[in-house]
This record gives structure tokens, C-alpha cells and sequence, in this order.
């Protein structure tokens, strides 16, 4: 199994889609920054991500001081670090102002239907949820904007056919409808983030670019396939055909930290994967995930995530069985 896929089995991610527009020309929505919208989307979470997917005509994407970006229909964007940013008919357009936030996002998937009446733009808004540290594992070195195209490939066609379907069964009195809806939100980040590491270019850092590498990807797979393993920097180059100082020379260049850091890293979030997804003991989640005494293990958790896992584990429980908006 390669890495992003090993990474997202284990990992709990959640999706959802939380706006279904249809805009006629001439016509400007403002999306705010992530962390402003997250409390309304999912309380719980540690970071959201949003993307846009177009369904149906054109528009523009304005962040901050970068050039206007066109989207067409098929497009879909992401906003790794969650930067506030405008959709329109054309670039320039001043925001609509509306409903405020919470209104907007208190029904999901919000249908909204605005404009001057000219050519009409369908949109499909939804965002994915995850740890933090997760968030910045897959990421790190990405744009600000992140802009695929999902008809070019036979997945991204029968993903946008099902949303379509979908959509239309949120709205029926049939059950399901939204968990159908939850689901494919997360197949679509997961399918942009494919399409752009195929797409990727020599010379892009970060963590996809990593996997991407032929000696940093044959480590990363290494790694995530026998995570309890007591590795040794000989041990991976020997793995991924390649010396040494190479291979750490380039997986610091590309995914910014020296491997056993980042096995250590990879090590915890799977220990919290374990911790919320299972009744095992901790000397049991230690063992799986390279620690030989549930001692060592309670350390370096807690050295990441400030508490110790007995505690951590408690707190996530207790915070999971009532999540506002749900």
C-alpha cells in the first residue's frame, strides 16, 4: 500500500458538503478564512480545509494578492492553509452581502440561488476535517490555491456524476442522503490531492512531493507499512536503494524534517488513531507503534501532545459524545 493511501486508512478524517450554489452573472461570494467558519462546520475539529468544486460554467477565484485564477466547469480548488477568498463572475466584483455565517452554514447542504441573471455558475462547497498535525503532514508545500481538473481522469467523472445524485437525494425524504453526501466529500479532497500529485513539477517540496520521489517515496512506504520497526537510517537507505546521506539530504529537503522525526511523527498519529478507535490497553498501542514500554510511549506522547495518552484519551471520548450541530 503506498503512503497516502496507508495515511488515510488509519487516519479519521470527515467530510461534508455545506453549500450547493447557483450564481448568475454578475455576481461575487466571499468565503472566509477556515478557522472563522470551522466552529459552524465542525466544532470539534482542529483544522478544516475548504474546497469548491464547478458543476456547471465559469468563474474566477481572487486570494489575496495573487493573479485572478479561472475555473471552468470540472475545476475543483482547495485552499490548503484555509486563506479567506472570493468566488466570482469576473475578478474585481465586490462581495454580496448576505445572511451572516452561522444562518448560512446553521442547514447543510445550504442551497443558494443569487445574481444579476446573466450566465449562471453552479458550485459545490464542502470542506474535510482533521488533526492538525495531519493537516500539516499532507499540506506543507502546497500553493495557497490548489486547482485540478477532476473530468480529466474516468474517477473524477463518476465522482461529479455522483455528487450530482447525491445533492438530489439530500433533498428527498429518502434516509442516507447526507451520510452518502459526508462520504463523497472526502472521496473529492482525496481525488484532488491524486490529481495534483500526478500533476505536480520538478522542484515542488512538502510531503506529497515526498511520496512523489522515487528514494523519499520508497522510505515513506517503508516507514508506513512497519511503523513499530526499530529503523535506522541504514535500514531505510538500504530500502530505498540509495545511500545514506541521500537519502536524508533529500527527505529533509522535501518533507522538511529528517526521517526517524518524521517516524516519530507518523508513530503518534497513529497511537491517537488507536487511542479514539479502540478499547486496547496502552501497553498494547505502544508495542503497535514501536515503543517498547508503555512508560517510553506515555513520554513521547505527551511531549507532543501535552497530555498523557490515558487522559488524552478521555478528553477525546467525552468530547466526541456531544458535537453541537450534529
Amino acid at each position: 500500500m503506498d503512503a497516502l493511501s496507508q495515511t488515510l486508512s488509519v487516519v479519521r478524517l470527515v467530510g461534508a458538503i455545506f453549500l450547493h450554489g447557483r450564481f448568475t452573472a454578475p455576481w461575487c461570494y466571499q468565503s472566509p478564512h477556515a478557522d472563522a467558519a470551522a466552529p459552524y462546520l465542525e466544532p470539534t475539529a482542529e483544522r478544516v480545509v475548504i474546497f469548491h468544486l464547478v458543476t456547471e460554467g465559469e468563474c474566477w477565484v481572487e486570494l489575496g494578492n495573487l493573479p485572478p485564477m479561472r475555473l471552468v466547469a470540472g475545476d475543483a480548488v482547495l485552499f490548503p492553509q484555509g486563506d479567506a477568498h472570493k468566488m466570482g463572475s469576473q475578478p474585481g466584483l465586490p462581495p454580496a452581502s448576505g445572511a451572516r455565517l452561522n444562518e448560512v452554514l446553521a442547514r447543510r447542504p445550504r442551497l443558494l440561488s443569487y445574481g444579476g441573471g446573466g450566465a449562471a455558475t453552479k458550485l459545490v462547497c464542502g470542506y474535510l476535517a482533521c488533526d492538525a498535525r495531519l493537516a500539516r503532514m499532507l499540506l506543507t508545500g502546497l500553493a495557497p490555491v490548489v486547482k485540478v481538473g477532476v473530468r480529466g481522469s474516468n474517477s473524477g467523472i463518476w465522482l461529479e456524476a455522483s455528487l450530482r445524485y447525491a445533492l438530489a437525494e439530500a433533498r428527498s425524504p429518502r434516509p442516507g442522503g447526507h451520510g452518502v453526501l459526508a462520504k463523497l466529500a472526502e472521496v473529492l479532497f482525496i481525488e484532488v490531492l491524486r490529481i495534483h500529485m500526478n500533476e505536480q513539477t520538478d522542484g515542488r517540496t512538502g510531503w506529497l512531493a515526498g511520496v512523489n520521489d522515487r528514494v523519499v517515496g520508497a522510505a515513506l512506504r517503508a516507514l508506513h507499512a512497519e511503523p513499530a520497526r526499530a529503523w535506522t537510517l541504514e535500514d531505510l537507505a538500504r530500502v530505498a536503494n540509495s545511500s545514506r546521506s541521500v537519502l536524508a539530504e533529500r527527505f529533509q529537503h522535501l518533507v522538511g524534517q529528517a526521517p526517524m522525526q518524521y517516524l516519530a511523527q507518523w508513530r503518534m498519529l497513529l497511537a491517537t488513531n488507536l487511542l479514539t478507535q479502540s478499547n486496547a490497553p496502552l501497553a498494547r498501542i505502544a508495542e503497535d507503534v514501536g515503543y517498547q514500554t508503555d512508560t517510553a510511549f506515555s513520554r513521547a506522547f505527551r511531549r507532543e501532545y501535552g497530555l498523557p495518552p490515558a487522559a488524552w484519551r478521555r478528553r477525546q471520548l467525552g468530547s466526541s459524545e456531544v458535537q453541537p450541530g450534529h
